[in-house]
């Protein structure tokens, strides 16, 4: 999994939130952040800010997208 696609992982951890405290954050299961951080379940556009927002994780997922989309040499995005 790419650099940017860890970033929520690293930044629940700095956090200081476990994946079930981030679920509840979520309204989602224990599972299903399990799932997204080990890579079994890739999280869509939509889902992504609800993640970087969550609880205490706050980081900027526009700026996390922005360099995706220059890694996949897809183009700029506005």
């Amino acid at each position: 999994m790419g650099e940017e696609l860890q970033k929520p992982v690293k930044e629940r951890k700095a956090a200081d939130l476990n994946q079930t405290e981030l679920a509840k954050a979520l309204a989602q299961y224990q599972s299903f952040v399990a799932r997204v951080e080990s890579g079994e379940r890739r999280v869509d556009v939509i889902e992504f800010p609800d993640i970087a927002n969550a609880n205490a994780i706050g980081f900027d997922p526009k700026a996390a997208i922005k360099k995706i989309c220059r890694q996949m040499t897809v183009g700029p995005i506005a």
